[in-house]
C-alpha cells in the first residue's frame, strides 16, 4: 500500500494545523501510523495517558479528519477503534520563484474535451447555461454538449487527456512537466469533511495521489453562475502536479519518487494525463472538477512543459 500524503495549505487548512498543535495529539497519530488501528484503552495504555485525555484529543483529530474512528463489538459490549488517515503531514508554501527561473510551452485543455472516460453514478456534467444531458447516468459522458461542461463529477473511475507534445515538435526536452486544475471531493450535497483520493497518472504511469479533505459548499464560488443551487459544490483547491528530473510533487512538496524519465515524455506526440479515482482508494469520495466558468479560479486544466 503506497504512503497516504496530506499536503496541507496553511492559509486554507489552518484548522488542520491547529489540529496537530498538541504533543499529545502528535504522539496519538505517531503511535496509530506505527502500530495501526487500536482502540481507545490500548492508545492510553500505550500513551500512559488517562483516557479521559485521549477520548478529548481523539475528538478534535477527528474533526480535522487526522483520525478515523469506528465501533466494533468486543467481549463486553463494544470498543471503539481510531486508525490515522495519513502516513505523512506536509506544509506546502507555493515556490513562486521556481515558477520564475524557466521558461514554459502552455496548453489550456477545457474539461471537457477528454479523449476516455469511465465513471460511476452520482455523475453528472454542467456548462456555465445549465445541465448537460442526463443527472447520474454514465452516459451522459458521451453527449457532444460535453465539450462546453465547466464544472463535471463523478464517484468513482476516471477521465483521461490528451495533450499535444509540443516540445518534442520544436525538438526540446522538458525539464519538468505540470498540471493545474481545480478540484474537490463529491458528495450529494457538499461536506467540508469528505476526503477524496484523487490520483493522477501520465502515459499509464502512476504519477502521486492527493486527498481531497472535501466537497466545498459554505460559499458560492467566484464564477459558479447563479442558477447553480448553493446546496451543490461550488468550488475546490487549485491543485499542482509537477514531475521532474528527482521526482513528483503537489503543490512543491515531494509526493513519489516518479520521475520525468519514467515517463517516457521523448517517446510520444502526446500526453496522457488522467485524473480519477481508483476502485481501491483508501478514500473513495468522488471527485469535481472545475472549469471556466465555475469555482474560484475560471480556468480550465493547464499543462506547461517548462525548459
Amino acid at each position: 500500500m503506497p504512503n497516504k500524503f496530506l499536503v496541507l495549505d496553511p492559509v486554507n487548512q489552518l484548522d488542520v494545523i491547529k489540529g496537530l498543535a498538541s504533543e499529545v495529539r502528535v504522539r496519538i497519530i505517531r503511535l496509530l501510523e506505527t502500530k495501526g488501528p487500536l482502540n481507545v484503552n490500548r492508545i492510553a495504555e500505550e500513551l500512559s495517558l488517562p483516557q479521559s485525555t485521549i477520548s478529548a484529543n481523539l475528538q478534535i483529530l477527528e474533526k480535522v479528519n487526522l483520525v478515523k474512528t469506528h465501533t466494533e463489538k468486543a467481549r463486553k459490549g463494544s470498543q471503539k477503534i481510531c486508525r490515522s488517515m495519513f502516513s505523512e503531514i506536509l506544509i506546502a508554501f507555493n515556490d513562486l520563484q521556481a515558477e520564475r527561473e524557466d521558461n514554459s510551452v502552455e496548453v489550456s485543455m477545457p474539461i471537457g474535451l477528454y479523449t476516455r472516460c469511465e465513471v460511476s453514478a452520482p455523475c453528472g456534467l454542467c456548462s456555465p447555461d445549465g445541465v448537460i444531458g442526463l443527472l447520474d447516468v454514465p452516459d451522459t459522458f458521451l453527449e457532444p454538449d460535453r465539450m462546453k461542461a465547466g464544472l463535471l463529477w463523478f464517484t468513482r473511475g476516471f477521465v483521461e487527456y490528451q495533450f499535444p507534445n509540443n516540445l518534442k515538435i520544436s525538438g526540446q526536452k522538458p525539464s519538468a512537466l505540470e498540471f493545474s486544475l481545480e478540484l474537490s471531493s463529491e458528495v450529494p450535497g457538499t461536506s467540508a469533511d469528505w476526503p477524496s483520493d484523487i490520483s493522477l497518472s501520465v502515459n499509464g504511469i502512476d504519477v502521486a495521489t492527493w486527498t481531497s479533505p472535501g466537497d466545498f459548499g459554505d460559499k458560492r464560488g467566484v464564477f459558479t453562475p447563479d442558477w447553480w443551487k448553493l446546496s451543490g459544490s461550488q468550488y475546490g483547491k487549485l491543485k499542482n502536479w509537477r514531475i521532474n528530473g528527482t521526482g513528483s510533487f503537489v503543490d512543491g512538496v515531494r509526493v513519489s519518487d516518479v520521475t520525468l524519465d519514467d515517463l517516457g515524455i521523448d517517446d510520444h506526440r502526446s500526453i496522457r494525463m488522467r485524473i480519477g479515482v481508483r476502485p481501491d482508494a483508501d478514500h473513495p469520495g468522488g471527485i469535481n472538477i472545475f472549469g471556466r466558468g465555475f469555482g474560484n479560479y475560471d480556468q480550465e486544466i493547464v499543462m506547461r512543459l517548462r525548459t
